[in-house]
């Protein structure tokens, strides 16, 4: 078997609306080799994998999976189930996944959910190679591909405490994105709503209070100036200042470097000079600067405090085993950490207890060895401090707090400035208040771990990322959501996506767009390429000044990637038509329908998903739409149209020569199609269908019709607001019509506005990229003929065919039409630009459906003469006005 692709769908897809991988599997020799055919597979495999007997399947019930591979089912279905169970095996739990056969034999696209993308790209890599195995009676070593996957789950996966943010963050409804894949640098929410986090770090965490915790002298100068017990002590920088500190306060003292965490380089209970030149030593390896500070008796607790207030405390203690009057040192933390509860870094409740130089000195101030038995009953500290992730234990004791202790915790946190604090305090308990017991803080941490509270090893569990999502998004009815409108169909994204972001721009809004051409934030393009994919949609989202995310999404980002978000506000669905079918094994017009389709299953329960209501397919997947449904059409009387407007339906149509909204009896007039630049008086009847396609999305968003009308009457097809999108141009007597038609039916839409242009000769040039099947590029340059005088054809983009095919096929379909078209092929762009210039003169119309708008622009400007201007809206336009078939 071979992987051909494989890849994590991140959003809504063709295939799912969950979060899926995606993978294209060829089976090789093993497509005549169904299941039932391999003696043995379903005991083998349910011995290897016994949870497999929950998968339904397609049958619904327990055990159906086996049913179906007892009966004969192919290798690329059970690969699905195995990837599946491989990822509940290491804690991930996921149960959705289909296998669909492809259009070539042998070759399967299997799909199964993920929660971590990591995790789940390796459980497929595991399941193919397993399943191989299977069918060939070879052996399987499951725990070894188990240990595997937990190496690629501990590499990726959020620790704990995030994790807790993140799951209060889902409970609300407030989507979130990892911004570095290796690290736990999260945004919450999107646009000018989002809050950033990492791990407990947020992006309200004040630089002060975190420099202060980072410096324990400077919080012990803090805390002890008012009036918080703190333990006497002083910063050294030789262990001859040690020595004499030492002198001063007395033994037993705690040595611990001036900035640390997690208790690195930290050694409590020293007793003498020799060992404080050991402590000092392990300290100063840490930091130079070391602090010697009196070693204060009691047990070690950790308070955390968010926003102000406690919300969880913690009775820790070090690493450590307790004897039993048989079993030597090293047996018992052998033991210990064979307790199924401990594992690696953040795997398990708690940590496995590594022995260091620290724990060996701590193991001879016992007098000690490791083969040392251990009377029944003693207890052996192996750390100096009780962090969890030195093998540490912790006890929930936030029940316990005395209201004392509380207040005296909270004002810690706001002397130190810091949103969530975590206190370390040696207390003999927290029942009474501090100045009545031996009691000191002897460290605050800005970011503090929360594992300890969410999963103590002994009382409740608190469920601390709560009040973090509370702090951070005080209104709880907010999910922190801007809203998100995704435009998709065959023809017209750009042009729709950027009449769109106009008029939210004209009310105020702050705009994020995404097309193809660029990237604009608030009309600032900030890249410039086809961004139509969820790429782009990712980087509008983190936009932290966006209110509105206007986003183009094409074909090719569905398939490849998802939507990249998990819903949107409104989704426009514009048309369907034949274009780059044979790609992503996308072969019909009706497959390709579900494809875009995607964008208005992706609804929000309360959006609004804006149909053609004349193209019979777009209608038709009205099906797959969430939410309330509003209809544009150039057919205003259509059954439909009358039908969804009798029921209270919103409708956006033209009669008797303007754009209107419709509802029940109701009929507003917006604006005179005449008045509406891109529609060029009617004649691009393309331009009125996108008008009304994005005046739809524009009072689904909550804009009035006055701001709808102001919007339409201001947005022209020029090369500023809508590039390369219909933008008719003219300079020293001749007139250029610059426009993006790549295929067949854009090229239909624009013939009427080519027609009804006056030319002495219609002069074109046209390339289209290689991924178009022959018959389209052929049936594309038969249409080219049809409509021009001359054609200049080029090759821009072959994708992946021979130099010359693409220009060839178009050049043969301009050739078969029987009419007088002059049809040259040149290979270079600029060329074919150049040769058209040069054919061209006065009273022509050039009509360059071309890539380089950019540099076509540059040559018009240099081509002006000193009489000549160059005008955005030609005289012609004028003309047009008197004609008006709309």
């Amino acid at each position: 078997m071979k992987i051909l692709e494989h890849r994590a769908l991140r959003g809504p897809n063709y295939y799912s609306r969950y979060l899926t991988i995606f993978m294209r599997l060829d089976i090789g020799e093993l497509e005549q080799r169904p299941s039932d055919t391999v003696p043995g597979i379903v005991e083998r495999l349910s011995e290897l994998l016994p949870t497999l007997q929950e998968h339904r399947c397609s049958l619904g019930r327990p055990g159906g999976f086996l049913e179906r591979l007892a009966r004969g089912t192919w290798a690329g279905h059970v690969v699905e189930h195995v990837a599946i169970e491989l990822q509940n095996l290491i804690g991930f739990s996921v149960g959705y996944g289909k296998t669909i056969d492809s259009y070539e034999a042998g070759i399967y696209n299997v799909v199964y959910r993920y929660r971590d993308e990591a995790s789940g790209l390796a459980a497929g890599v595991e399941a193919v190679e397993l399943v191989r195995r299977l069918f060939h009676g070879q052996e399987i070593d499951l725990p070894a591909i188990i240990d595997r996957l937990k190496a690629v789950r501990d590499a990726h996966m959020l620790g704990p405490s995030t994790a807790s943010i993140i799951e209060a963050a889902e409970r609300r409804g407030i989507p979130y994105m990892r911004l570095t894949d290796d690290s736990s640098y999260i945004q919450l929410g999107h646009g000018y709503r989002q809050q950033r986090i990492q791990a407990t770090v947020t992006c309200q965490t004040d630089l002060i209070g975190y420099s202060i915790a980072d410096d324990k002298q400077w919080t012990k100068q803090l805390l002890g100036d008012a009036g918080i017990p703190v333990p006497r002590g002083e910063v050294c920088s030789t262990i001859d200042e040690a020595l004499e500190v030492s002198r001063r306060i007395g033994y037993p003292l705690a040595v611990k470097p001036l900035v640390g965490n997690h208790g690195r380089g930290v050694s409590t209970s020293v007793e003498d000079d020799q060992a404080l030149c050991d402590a000092f030593d392990i300290a100063a390896r840490r930091h130079s600067s070391v602090i010697v500070e009196q070693c204060i008796s009691g047990e070690d607790h950790r308070l955390l405090v968010i926003n102000g207030q406690l919300v969880a405390a913690a009775r820790r203690r070090p690493a450590h085993v307790i004897g039993d009057g048989r079993a030597t040192l090293k047996e018992l933390i052998d033991r210990e950490n064979a307790d199924p509860r401990r594992g690696v870094g953040h795997e398990n409740l708690l940590t496995q207890i590594e022995l260091d130089e620290q724990s060996q000195r701590m193991i001879g101030q016992q007098h000690l060895t490791l083969e040392s038995v251990i009377a029944a009953d003693d207890i052996v500290f192996l750390k100096p401090t009780a962090n969890l992730s030195t093998g540490g234990t912790a006890t929930d004791v936030t029940d316990d707090v005395h209201p004392e202790v509380r207040y005296a915790a909270e004002r810690i946190a706001r002397l130190v400035g810091l949103d969530i604090i975590g206190i370390d305090l040696l207390a003999e308990t927290l029942t009474r208040p501090l100045d009545e017991q031996s009691a000191a803080v002897v460290e605050v941490n800005a970011g503090p771990g929360f594992r300890m509270h969410l999963s103590p090893t002994h009382g409740q569990g608190r469920d601390v990322g709560q009040p973090v999502i509370d702090m951070l998004f005080p209104d709880s009815g907010s999910d922190a959501r801007i809203p998100i409108v995704a435009v998709t169909g065959t023809n017209g994204k750009t042009t729709t996506v950027r009449l769109l972001s106009h008029l939210l721009r004209q009310v105020g809004r702050k705009v994020g767009m995404a097309c193809t051409g660029a990237i604009e934030i608030d009309s600032h393009v900030i890249m410039r390429g086809d961004y139509s994919g969820p790429l782009a949609a990712a980087t509008v989202l983190r936009e932290p000044t966006v209110e509105c995310a206007v986003l183009e999404v094409a074909r090719g980002g569905i398939m490849r990637r998802g939507l990249g978000f998990d819903a949107c506000d409104v989704g426009v669905l514009l048309n369907i038509a034949s274009d780059h079918l044979g790609e992503h094994d996308l072969h019909t017009l009706d497959e390709l329908a579900r494809c875009k389709s995607v964008v208005i299953d992706a609804i929000r329960p309360e959006g609004t998903a804006v149909i053609n209501a004349d193209d019979p397919r777009v209608l038709a997947a009205q099906e797959w739409a969430r939410g309330d449904s509003i209809l544009f059409t150039l057919s205003p009387d259509s059954q439909a149209i009358r039908q969804h407007v009798h029921n209270q339906g919103v409708a956006f149509t033209v009669h008797q020569g303007n754009l209107v909204m419709r509802q029940g009896r109701v009929e507003v007039e917006i604006i005179s199609v005449a008045d509406v630049p891109i529609t060029f008086a009617g004649h691009a009847r393309f331009n009125v269908a996108n008008a009304l396609a994005a005046s739809a999305a524009a009072f689904a968003l909550g804009l009035s019709l006055a701001d709808i009308r102001q919007g339409l009457a201001t947005f022209h097809p020029t090369p500023g607001q809508n590039p390369g999108r219909t933008n008719l141009i003219e300079a020293a007597g001749l007139k250029v019509l610059i426009d993006y038609g790549h295929n067949v039916p854009a090229l239909d839409a624009l013939a009427e506005l080519v027609s009804a242009l006056p030319a002495k000769r219609r002069i074109g040039v046209a390339s289209a990229p290689g991924n178009r099947r022959d018959e389209d590029l052929f049936e594309l340059g038969a249409r080219l003929s049809a409509m021009l005088d001359v054609v200049i054809l080029c090759e821009t983009d072959a994708r992946g065919r021979p130099q010359g095919e693409v220009g060839a096929l178009l050049r043969d379909g301009a050739a078969s039409v029987p009419r007088a078209c002059h049809t040259e092929l040149l290979m270079d762009e600029e060329q074919a630009i150049g040769r058209a210039f040069d054919e061209a003169s006065e009273g022509d119309l050039l009509v360059l459906l071309i890539d380089d708008v950019d540099g076509t622009l540059e040559r018009l400007k240099a081509r002006r003469t000193s009489s000549a201007t160059m005008a955005a809206e030609p005289s012609d336009i004028a003309a047009l006005r008197g004609n008006r078939p709309c």
